[in-house]
């Protein structure tokens, strides 16, 4: 049992609340790509990654481990993209703290879940059994070269005013 929910139901909504919060993540990303602030997408991406991170605390094997340390950076960077958004309104340097910390966030989100397919996921899992095979490094490279490139440009167009974050679905 964990938080009073049976732990493989529990790591079921870990891995749904991840998936969503990829999910919402990339549509915040396409948003800031075009130079928007999806409002509601960005507020869904960050809670769902939020809740995606708190929720891995309690999961088996317990310790400080790499996948917690993953967790501890990334409750800090939401916590720095929330306040930068919510708490400043986009204004100044905020914006630039915003969309750093929220494509950090992503990426720590995506990082994860091609760890977990590697592991999970028997192709990927007969390519790289022990992650330290070269299709491993190669899908995690390109997966970082990917968000530097997003991120360089969504740093650049991303300019939705000093004024407080327009809201828009679309």
């Amino acid at each position: 049992m964990t938080w009073g929910i049976p732990t493989t139901l529990f790591l079921q909504i870990h891995v749904v609340l991840s998936l969503i919060g990829i999910a919402t993540g990339l549509v915040m990303l396409a948003g800031m790509l075009a130079g928007r602030h999806l409002a509601v997408w960005a507020a869904l991406f960050l809670v769902t990654t939020f809740l995606t991170g708190v929720t891995g605390f309690p999961l088996p094997p317990f310790g400080l481990d790499p996948p917690r340390i993953i967790g501890i950076i990334l409750l800090a960077l939401l916590t720095a993209a929330a306040a930068a958004l919510y708490v400043f309104a986009l204004s100044g340097w905020w914006r630039r703290v915003y969309v750093v910390a929220a494509l950090l966030s992503l990426y720590l989100n995506v990082f994860v879940a091609v760890v977990q397919s590697f592991q999970k996921i028997g192709v990927l899992n007969a390519l790289a059994p022990t992650q330290s095979e070269p299709p491993f490094a190669v899908a995690q490279l390109v997966t970082l070269a990917l968000f530097i490139a997003l991120g360089i440009f969504s740093w650049r167009r991303f300019t939705p005013g000093a004024a407080a974050p327009r809201a828009s679905l679309a």
